[in-house]
């Protein structure tokens, strides 16, 4: 099997026309924060993950998963389907604590 190194990645923006960009300072969402201190400890405290494992997983999205997801929704996605991978938690896991948030079962400060 043949692989053509020379192909652009859907994440691969490097040269291209890309939009506008916004350089406004801006606050980020208190999700967001969690998200970054989430990896900040998976990688600098527990090394359970690399920052190469987080770019890895981000590039290796679906196209339109990459074009639809905003910055730390991708990073949230890759560090979720690394700590599945390594077996740190299981998907029926994942399932069973997103599904108690989503029902209100679990308040803010519990979560």
């Amino acid at each position: 099997m043949e692989r053509d190194f020379t192909a652009r990645g859907n994440h691969d923006m490097g040269g291209l026309t890309a939009g506008e960009i916004d350089k406004n300072e801006h606050d980020y969402a208190l999700w967001e924060k969690r998200v970054d201190a989430i990896m900040m400890l998976l990688t600098n405290d527990l090394k359970i993950m690399t920052v190469d494992q987080l770019r890895k997983g981000i590039e290796a999205l679906p196209p339109d998963a990459y074009d639809k997801m905003t910055y730390y929704e991708r990073w949230i996605s890759s560090i979720t389907n690394g700590l599945v991978e390594a077996g740190v938690i299981s998907t029926e896991e994942l399932r069973s604590r997103m599904s108690k948030v989503s029902s209100g079962h679990i308040r803010e400060k519990e979560s």
